[in-house]
């Protein structure tokens, strides 16, 4: 049987983003978490390392980094969330509309935290 057919699903749509979107920020988030470890390590080397890295993580770029860090965390575990809501058969058939709520409901919470983190971007 053929993948690509008019009659069958060939992988497009909002679907198909939400998918590759979900496992993308996973692995960001997998990544942050061992780049994490690696950086909690540095006390290992005594007071004077870690005050060094923190200092550098606290630079306005690693601020902004942190941003990219909450809408990944925000993308991802409301997306979750979603598809939990499919395995329990809730909206299955509201798929693209639950997604797009899901998505607009996770501004707030990245304003939010964007809006803390302003001064320390801009020094404002």
């Amino acid at each position: 049987m053929r993948l690509i057919t008019r009659e069958r699903y060939i992988g497009r749509g909002l679907g198909m983003w939400a998918f590759w979107l979900h496992r993308l920020t996973g692995l960001a988030i997998i990544f942050y978490l061992l780049m994490h470890v690696i950086v909690i390590s540095t006390v290992v080397g005594g007071d004077k390392n870690f005050d060094a890295a923190m200092k550098t993580l606290k630079s306005p770029i690693f601020v902004l980094l942190e941003m990219g860090l909450l809408a990944t965390i925000i993308i991802h575990g409301l997306n979750g969330i979603r598809i939990v809501l499919f395995d329990v058969g809730i909206g299955v058939k509201h798929q693209k509309e639950i997604f797009i709520a899901m998505m607009a409901l996770g501004i707030l919470p990245f304003l939010v935290g964007f809006a803390i983190a302003w001064p320390h971007i801009f020094g404002s």
